[in-house]
């Protein structure tokens, strides 16, 4: 286990509370005259009116005022920031496999929270496998709680875990403070967390709507990777083959019909294939309640350049080819895609089988937690978009889709949480200058465009000793 501070990828380089910063007007007045905590002037922070100079009031880590550059806030602290970084809400990563307690070998909060805050995270959501046991009833929630415990370098919150038999866990998983609920429409991988059937998707469907929750939904359909190949061998091609694109459309289909019958709100998780958008664009446009994410592996890479025998590649649903990784671009540009998370999914180094490079038997999970947001932005300004809309999709949306009302937004009422973004400066990926606990990237010798100089949380700056708090829906 790496100890010590937070270091940020510098060390890698070669070469709503109620919509409060609209309302908030005289609050603003009343702040310039009052003492802060700390005051930030930044030449280029960005608010929801784009990229500008601020001067940022932070009391009892949140956020008490946002005024043009030249106000004369005072503050116990004054730190200023100048051209060669971009002052950014704190990241928001609400799909994240901490995996522990129980794998803990894999992954676990002191390591994948050092990450996160390494990558300008602030705040995570730990998905409800592949723990043991996993997040399905509030009894195997108060044991991960009790694992995070003072070991969290960031915020954290909690999903829960749809499966067969856990029906009556649901509500009192809500009550208990999840934020919604995952499931799986195929295999997941580990014995301990089952799929849903159509039969019961539609009860789980019923019963979260019944309580005004949300359900995240693994979208592949088992009858379409049925009739596919079965994955074997070394050669990515037959691995892609056997993850067709049609086993994600069909199977958000079917989500799509079930929300519709029951009103529920539900999430497509990390949405690869892009024929599926026309008909969840459709789907809004007739009142389903549904959004959608993609990752910045979807995003980045495309099928035809990795490698045979690659498996750090190797994910469910898998990176196809270039053409839906442009059209998933086009669909962020049109909001048809809503926001950009990494399922950090990792494994020991033995799953992965990089030995064989057989993508049938490796472990399915991309590692990418701290670099999320170079990622992103390299690709991103590469085609016109502005650390604005990086923003909306890595902070804002998140924060939105999950409930997190102090999340993702650098306004009066939220949390102070920032990340200090050099967006010109370049590095070269090393995985041994990564954070999370086993080294392992598809990123390995990748060179990003962008640099975290610094996160802060809650108003102060991460460092050595865990500051991070557990997080409870309706609370945060």
């Amino acid at each position: 286990m790496r100890r010590g501070p937070v270091h940020h990828p510098a060390v890698l380089r070669q070469g709503r509370p109620a919509r409060a910063a609209d309302t908030a007007t005289a609050r603003h007045r009343e702040d310039t005259t009052s003492r802060h905590d700390l005051v930030i002037r930044a030449r280029r922070v960005i608010t929801g009116a784009g990229e500008t100079g601020r001067c940022i009031g932070v009391t009892g880590g949140r956020i008490t005022a946002v005024e043009p550059l030249g106000s004369a806030l005072t503050g116990d602290r004054v730190v200023e920031y100048g051209d060669d970084v971009v002052l950014l809400p704190g990241l928001v990563d609400t799909h994240v496999h901490v995996n522990e307690p129980g794998r803990t070998e894999w992954e676990g909060f002191a390591t994948a929270t050092r990450a996160a805050a390494a990558g300008g995270i602030t705040t995570l959501i730990d998905m409800p496998l592949n723990s043991v046991p996993p997040t399905v009833d509030p009894a195997a929630l108060e044991a991960k709680r009790a694992s995070a415990a003072g070991r969290c370098h960031v915020d954290v919150g909690f999903w829960g875990g749809a499966v067969p038999g856990n029906l009556g866990k649901l509500r009192p998983l809500h009550e208990a403070g999840v934020f919604g609920f995952k499931c799986f429409l195929i295999d997941s991988g580990v014995e301990e967390f089952g799929h849903l059937d159509p039969a019961l998707l539609a009860e789980v469907l019923a019963e979260v709507a019944r309580f005004g929750g949300l359900v995240l939904v693994h979208a592949e359909d088992p009858a379409e990777i049925g009739r596919a190949p079965a994955a074997r061998g070394r050669r990515y091609r037959d691995f892609l083959a056997s993850r067709p694109s049609r086993a994600e459309d069909a199977a958000i289909a079917r989500v799509i019909e079930a929300a519709a019958v029951t009103g529920c709100r539900v999430h497509v998780l990390h949405l690869a294939s892009s024929d599926a958008l026309a008909m969840i664009e459709a789907a809004r446009r007739d009142g389903v309640r549904i959004t959608v994410e993609t990752c910045p592996h979807y995003l980045t890479f495309a099928a035809e350049e990795i490698p045979d025998g690659a498996t750090q590649f190797k994910c469910c649903p898998p990176i196809r080819e270039a053409a839906h990784r442009e059209r998933l671009w086009a669909g962020l540009a049109r909001g048809a895609v809503d926001c950009v998370v990494s399922d950090h999914s990792p494994c020991t180094p033995d799953l992965k089988r990089l030995d064989a490079g057989d993508f049938g038997l490796a472990w399915g999970g991309i590692s990418s937690l701290q670099l999320g947001l170079p990622a992103v932005w390299t690709e991103a300004r590469r085609r016109g978009h502005t650390l604005r809309d990086v923003a909306r999709w890595l902070a804002e949306r998140p924060a939105e889709i999950a409930g997190l009302r102090r999340k993702g937004r650098i306004a009066v009422g939220y949390d102070a949480d920032f990340c200090v973004f050099a967006p010109d400066e370049e590095f070269t990926v090393d995985p041994a200058r990564l954070h999370h606990r086993n080294p392992i990237t598809p990123y390995a010798g990748r060179t990003l465009t962008g640099v975290v100089r610094r996160t802060w949380l809650r108003g102060a700056e991460v460092g050595g000793e865990p500051a991070g708090r557990l997080l409870r829906r309706g609370e945060a």
